[in-house]
């Protein structure tokens, strides 16, 4: 099996022309999400890869659905920064990436609630969207790409033994051509909209 690589060996931010490709396009792919944060008395959260090794976390050492987060690989290197803009009913979230020349300037996504208890993804810079079904619970739903095919779904882990695990212990399978850095942060995300972490 591939080891998990949380980003690519490049020294600065992808050019313009590359905005709209997935950086970290791999097969399918299945992750354990436990909805707790491996400090103690902090909140966030920890993916665990198909080999049962920490792979990526987030620890947000302030309050519950803090208004800044940072996703990071098991070494505790920053990959994503996540903030809330804004407050009430006009609430969003920002993500940056961060890349070995730091972070990056403007917003990788933005994740917008809708009415229908889902979310809205847009893409900064080439408009490509995803939906985030369901995103009102907190152990099951799905997201979507622009055409309406599934590239990734959420929902309670089941241990080999048919036993359903806690609310707080998920699995997440994520599709092939899909990059599953943009589909961890939108669960992300969904944790804080959700005042899990």
């Amino acid at each position: 099996m591939a080891k998990i690589q949380p980003l690519l060996a490049a020294s600065s931010s992808p050019s313009s022309a590359d905005e709209c490709q997935s950086l970290q396009l791999q097969g399918e792919q299945v992750y354990t999400v436990w909805m707790k944060s491996l400090v103690f008395s902090g909140n966030g959260c920890t993916v665990y890869g198909a080999d049962g090794r920490v792979a990526f976390r987030v620890d947000n050492y302030g309050c519950r659905g803090g208004r800044e987060v940072f996703f990071m690989d098991g070494a505790g290197n920053t990959l994503i920064k996540i903030q809330r803009k804004s407050f009430g009913m006009f609430r969003r979230w920002e993500a940056c990436r961060y890349f070995a020349g730091g972070e990056e300037t403007r917003p990788w996504f933005k994740v917008q609630k809708a009415r229908s208890g889902g979310a809205a993804v847009t893409m900064n810079g080439c408009g490509r969207t995803y939906s985030i079904d369901g995103c009102s619970s907190k152990s099951e739903y799905k997201i979507s790409g622009a055409g309406g095919e599934v590239v990734a779904a959420i929902g309670r882990k089941q241990a080999a033994s048919g036993v359903v695990l806690g609310e707080d212990v998920l699995t997440l399978t994520v599709g092939p051509e899909v990059d599953h850095l943009l589909v961890l942060g939108m669960v992300v995300v969904c944790g804080l909209m959700n005042r899990c972490m």
